[in-house]
């Protein structure tokens, strides 16, 4: 059986709420008139069912009523026809759960204190949407689509239903991120909607689907085949059909409908293939559409930024807008001569690489990103920002420099990143790890100096998942070179080897991470599972023992310890780690796939047979799993039911030679030659000779046997 490559990042660091709040600041020199309210009424939608709808990683022109023709997204189109577009919408953050944090709580990063995808978690005391929302009486519900928003993060907080529940057990190490299809979400929220509780009702669906790697399903696949975004935009577009189409054709009750993206996503301008490293437009700004109760349709071009929507929803139901929000009601009458303030930054790379912390403020379309080499733009000459005017209008520069607030420590701390945590996020192709503090950053840590090094390190991430591990290994070799005190070097260098069963080399240049890049517990776990893989697994014992001791120890790093204890031989040790991990985190499959295996190795083929089939209940798509239930099967049920295992393992996974191997054999044991055949000439073609020689040489001799 091939040993299971285990996942490897939970833990947080408690949120500071810093003191400080941009809101809107005046132009004494303005003197015109302020438009009239976008609000038909006050409080028209006082009552109304209220949508909240955020697309994850969604370009503010990436729709037909952006002005995109590229793409067709007519259910889009129609709602922000029908209601109120503000072209003119950023975001304060360019990465998944703060910026959704700084949706759900309307408040900054700096006020509710998460800054990143990881090592953070929203205080207890802070109200968001759900909880203020269910205070006046709503029933609160949010479906959400992938790990980031994983209730874990704090963002459950005043729902009465948090649904999160996408598959776990998928390998984090094959850069395969825990999520559902838009499809999928859609329907557990409707199914919840349509229930129409007596009282009124608020849903917050998330949709992450156009979020890279982009794999939109046919028929929009197809279309977009030279766009794969697009498709993945499109895609979303048709799945919000059910819960949006009874809305606009009338056929439900009045509601109150906000939709907005986190983010978006560069795709290669400014060098940026995704998002996460700078915050320039492509990024930064976002799609904004209210609909509904109350809402005048049109164009509103005003500044609005995330911080509004809280207020906005509030004041369109009636309920107080409570004075410690920054925002305002996009719905309200504008202020004369008021200028909206916004400030948005991006921590990612710095929190878990070391580069240059990114902040900076929007004010009047001019926008300064505060950096080791600072920039400025004015949005309006220049929308794709390509003339920095930092160095001849210092006056502006100075006066948005002034509005940034004030931190009691920047860059922040970031707390303790866990092994599923770590994990999970790389998965996305995000880092997650935690750098070591800096006390001066200089224009050699300015992320626009370190473009082609992130480039880089995507095409690790690419190559890694396409399985062409020599290339991930050649690449990743060039990040550790480049900068060797970065940790995400020796991590995808190390996973690569460790696919090409060099284990030796993995070793080597984990302990090498660790004394250069710093004693990082990611690093220490997967040197435990690379020397078990290497053969050396007391001591891939000892170096995961502290680690699974602890009593924060999460799924990853008790399963790791699990293998490592059997592959010593200490079955018994092995199983008792492997059963703290199925009683402490029961909905991952992981450790009812180990614990399968185990059971194997003990001689207990029933109790392996029933774990591995729990685990399979909880996600049908591990192919290790189904492999090992195979073996179970052979030797409880017999042939039939172990070659359909085993056929849905190498489905799953055309890598899983033994699986291939055994269903070949089995198949001409029983009868099957075209089946055998046609698993054995697979083994034969793709199987790696230097770790299957003996049995290629046997699978040869059954095929000749079979007149292959």
């Amino acid at each position: 059986m091939r040993r299971p490559r285990l996942s490897v990042p939970l833990a947080f660091g408690a949120a500071l709420i810093v003191a400080g709040v941009l809101g809107c600041s005046r132009d004494p020199a303005s003197s015109s008139s302020a438009p009239p309210s976008p609000l038909s009424a006050e409080g028209a939608a006082k009552g109304a069912d209220v949508i909240l709808i955020t697309i994850d990683t969604l370009r503010a022109d990436a729709t037909g009523f952006s002005g995109n023709t590229k793409v067709q997204t007519p259910l889009l189109d129609r709602l922000a026809a029908a209601g109120r577009v503000y072209p003119d919408a950023h975001a304060h953050n360019v990465v998944t759960l703060p910026s959704h944090t700084n949706i759900l709580t309307g408040l900054y990063p700096f006020q509710h204190g998460v800054r990143d995808n990881s090592g953070f978690v929203l205080g207890a005391t802070v109200p968001t949407l759900g909880t203020r929302l269910r205070e006046a009486g709503y029933a609160t519900a949010a479906f959400v689509g992938a790990y980031p928003l994983d209730s874990r993060f704090g963002l459950n907080r005043g729902f009465d239903v948090y649904d999160d529940h996408y598959p776990l057990g998928t390998n984090p190490e094959d850069f395969v991120i825990a999520e559902r299809r838009g499809d999928q979400v859609i329907a557990a929220a409707l199914a919840w909607w349509q229930q129409k509780p007596e009282k009124p009702r608020f849903l917050w669906v998330h949709l992450y689907d156009p979020h890279a790697a982009y794999d939109a399903p046919e028929p929009f696949a197809g279309r977009y085949r030279d766009a794969p975004y697009l498709g993945e935009v499109a895609a979303v577009d048709s799945f919000l059909a059910p819960l949006l189409e009874p809305l606009l054709g009338g056929r439900e009750r009045p509601a109150l409908v906000v939709l907005t993206a986190d983010h978006g996503e560069s795709l290669g301008e400014h060098g940026e293939l995704t998002h996460g490293l700078f915050a320039y437009e492509p990024t930064l700004k976002v799609p904004l559409v209210l609909w509904g109760a109350g809402v005048k349709p049109g164009r509103d071009e005003r500044a609005a930024r995330h911080v509004d929507i809280v207020p906005t929803v509030l004041r369109a139901l009636g309920l107080a807008v409570p004075p410690e929000l920054p925002g305002r009601s996009l719905l309200a009458p504008p202020e004369a001569g008021a200028q909206a303030v916004s400030y948005f930054e991006s921590l990612t790379t710095n929190l878990n690489r070391g580069w240059a912390p990114l902040r900076g403020v929007l004010r009047d379309h001019r926008k300064l990103i505060d950096l080791p080499l600072p920039e400025l733009y004015n949005l309006v000459q220049d929308p794709h920002e390509a003339k920095n005017l930092f160095g001849e209008d210092r006056r502006t520069a100075a006066g948005l420099r002034g509005a940034l607030p004030a931190e009691s420590a920047w860059p922040p701390a970031k707390g303790q990143v866990s092994a599923e945590e770590e994990a999970r996020l790389r998965s996305l192709g995000y880092s997650a790890g935690q750098a070591p503090a800096k006390g001066r950053y200089t224009a050699a840590d300015d992320p626009k100096n370190l473009v082609a090094l992130d480039e880089a390190i995507h095409q690790v991430i690419d190559a890694y998942s396409r399985h062409e591990y020599e290339r991930a290994a050649a690449l990743a070799r060039g990040v550790v070179s480049e900068r060797p005190a970065m940790a995400d070097g020796y991590e995808h260098l190390a996973l690569a080897l460790r696919q090409l069963e060099r284990h030796g080399e993995a070793v080597a240049v984990l302990r090498d991470g660790l004394r250069r890049a710093g004693d990082r517990e990611s690093l220490r776990r997967q040197l435990g599972l690379a020397l078990s893989e290497a053969g050396q697994a007391r001591e891939a014992v000892d170096v995961l023992a502290p680690l699974a001791r602890n009593q924060t120890a999460d799924s990853t790093t008790l399963n790791a310890f699990g293998v490592a204890l059997s592959d010593a031989g200490r079955q018994d040790e092995a199983a008792a780690a492997l059963q703290r991990a199925v009683s402490l985190y029961p909905e991952d499959p992981k450790g009812y796939e180990n614990a399968g295996i185990v059971a194997l190795r003990r001689g207990q083929v029933a109790a392996a047979r029933d774990a591995l089939r729990r685990a399979l209940e909880l996600n049908p798509s591990l192919p290790i799993a189904w492999n090992t239930l195979g073996v179970a099967l052979y030797q409880t049920e017999g042939p039939a039911a172990a070659l359909d295992a085993w056929q849905r393992s190498v489905t799953l996974d055309g890598t899983q030679y033994d699986a291939l191997y055994n269903l070949g054999l089995v198949a001409a044991e029983a009868g099957r030659p075209e089946q055998s055949r046609q698993a054995l000439l697979r083994f034969v073609q793709t199987a790696p000779p230097q770790r299957w020689g003996a049995e290629i040489q046997k699978a040869r001799q059954l095929l000749a046997r079979l007149g292959s």
